[in-house]
């Protein structure tokens, strides 16, 4: 690897500080250093390329941040699948595994290739307005419909692989990946699914019906989501951080992406350590 990009989460107090030891330690090693605009600014640094040009330019991707941060990346890197390496500032995350007394030991071992990455699923999600599509997003966790804070429970005629599932009652509906198993998915009641699976799990949001319940499909499946309602306040998010609002009639279509989100592991926990220490499992 010859060069690095370097993101780093908005406001955090240890960003600047923490971004400037990386940031040395990659260039006493003879690295180029592609900083993002915020993180640049904040060091000091000039640069003579624009954020959307880092995911080309750089062989790495190093976030510093929380798992929210990395996702928010995850979608800028998109289609050129570079392998990206959480670093956590805070506690221990599910997708930024590393801590900072952990960073330049894994990163010493990604510069010499001895390392191992997780490729883990994204979603296509398409807004059709009228038969036409007005909104794509590519997404690593979760695409979500949900009402607003006064409106009524939402009708949302579901089909898997244009077979017809049934008309979820629900104040909204979740589809999430493996990776995106363990955010509003497990909140909403669905099922931990390891990242290594390949399919999709369907989630109501508090079901009008006591019998909905979360069901898991492949992810060769389209997911078909038309939803219906009349002068309400409905919104598609996507990973939780970008969307847009939904008209009565909007068809929301999900299939498995092309693109893959590659994360570097961790050399010294695996996914259920992970799960062990944020769920708190065997603890009394």
């Amino acid at each position: 690897m010859k060069s690095v990009g370097v993101y780093a989460k908005k406001h955090h107090p240890d960003a600047v500080s923490f971004g400037r030891e990386v940031m040395n330690w990659l260039l006493e090693r003879g690295l180029e250093v592609y900083l993002e605009e915020d993180l640049a600014k904040w060091l000091g640094q000039s640069r003579d390329y624009v954020d959307s040009e880092i995911p080309e330019l750089a062989d790495l991707i190093v976030v510093l941040g929380g798992d929210g941060t990395l996702i928010s990346v995850a979608r800028h890197v998109g289609s050129r699948m570079k392998p990206i390496l959480g670093v956590n500032l805070g506690s221990l995350g599910f997708l930024t595994e590393i801590t900072q007394d952990e960073t330049f030991v894994t990163l010493e071992r990604v510069l010499s290739g001895d390392f191992e990455v997780s490729s883990r699923m994204m979603l296509d999600a398409v807004v059709l307005r009228g038969g036409r599509e007005v909104a794509r997003y590519v997404v690593l966790n979760d695409a979500v419909i949900n009402k607003g804070a006064l409106a009524r429970i939402i009708d949302m005629e579901t089909s898997v692989d244009g077979v017809f599932l049934t008309n979820f009652k629900a104040d909204g509906l979740i589809v999430a990946t493996p990776t995106g198993s363990t955010a509003y998915n497990l909140a909403a009641g669905g099922p931990i699914i390891y990242p290594g699976l390949s399919c999709l799990v369907i989630s109501p949001i508090c079901p009008h019906m006591l019998t909905n319940r979360p069901l898991i499909v492949s992810d060769r499946a389209v997911i078909r989501i038309e939803v219906k309602f009349e002068d309400q306040h409905v919104v598609l998010t996507a990973d939780g951080q970008v969307g847009m609002p939904l008209k009565g009639g909007d068809v929301v279509e999900l299939r498995r992406s092309e693109v893959r989100t590659l994360l570097v592991e961790s050399p010294t926990k695996d996914y259920f350590a992970v799960l062990r220490a944020k769920l708190r499992w065997g603890e009394r």
